[in-house]
């Protein structure tokens, strides 16, 4: 259900505790770090090379046994290393073996209450196995103990909105309250990562979702958002979107000053279809 955003190698396997520096740590955090410094020079690498006719894809699936190896062996001898667990599960989680990272991922778990990262890419597997009912004390944990971290309100509220239904038929919520968490999970993912603009793209729509939609606040929202758009495509876009909530609102001139900006061949299917919503007396 859920897909993470967000790039695997800014180490937060950190999050299971900091290795020490290099003149005092263990021989197990010494390998742990060899094997992260590894894995993010083949993954850039590869991510370089992936559409050129030499890249080796035999090579790179040699290598990536090679380091999936070394991690068992490491785990081996050090089967409570928690950093190792982390680093192992992020690793089979980007090369999408889902089960043998969850694998990982619950023993670090079990060894630390405590990760946010791990807590998050549990609730996300929980969510895509379509128990989001299960998923959801993972999503919750994952805020609480990262409430900075804007990526985790997103699934939070992700998951709120996707599984509403689900929610619902427990008994445990009210749709007021769903949505209420839903919004604020949107807000709080906006204001931590204010350029990123598919968090702010999707909190402005997310008024569109509740139960009684605030066509009001989801305008100011998208009009907040035109000044960090790029011109052109992307700022049409939003346009797009504040035409739709101006139908809404039964603003017809209004929407039909926008659509007349929307120029991008592109946007025209989409354009279309909101004109045709235009009354006579708006399309004269």
């Amino acid at each position: 259900m859920l897909k993470i955003v967000r790039s695997f190698f800014i180490l937060l396997l950190l999050a299971a505790g900091p290795l020490r520096a290099a003149d005092t740590e263990t021989p197990p955090e010494h390998a742990l770090k060899d094997l992260v410094r590894r894995e993010r020079e083949l993954f850039d690498e590869a991510e370089k090379n992936r559409n050129s006719p030499e890249f080796d894809q035999d090579n790179f699936k040699s290598q990536l046994q090679q380091l999936a190896d070394a991690y068992e062996t490491l785990l081996s001898q050090n089967p409570d290393f928690t950093a190792a667990h982390v680093a192992y599960g992020q690793m089979l989680w980007k090369i999408d073996m889902r089960k043998e990272a969850v694998a990982q991922l619950i023993r670090a778990n079990q060894l630390d209450q405590d990760i946010p990262l791990v807590k998050n890419l549990l609730g996300d597997y929980l969510a895509e196995q379509g128990r989001p009912i299960e998923a959801l004390p993972y999503f919750l944990a994952a805020v609480k103990l990262a409430p900075k971290e804007p990526l985790y309100h997103y699934n939070l509220g992700r998951l709120l909105f996707e599984a509403r239904e689900d929610f619902l038929r427990t008994g445990s919520w009210s749709r007021p309250a769903l949505d209420h968490a839903m919004l604020e999970a949107f807000r709080n993912a906006t204001a931590l990562a204010p350029d990123r603009l598919d968090f702010a793209s999707r909190y402005a729509a997310a008024f569109y979702d509740l139960q009684t939609p605030d066509w009001d606040a989801a305008l100011a929202a998208w009009r907040a958002l035109e000044p960090k758009v790029k011109p052109g495509f992307d700022l049409q876009l939003v346009q797009l979107q504040e035409a739709t909530v101006l139908l809404k609102q039964n603003k017809p001139a209004d929407a039909r000053s926008l659509l007349d900006t929307v120029t991008d061949p592109k946007l025209a299917g989409q354009k279309e279809k909101l004109v045709a919503q235009l009354p006579p007396t708006a399309e004269k």
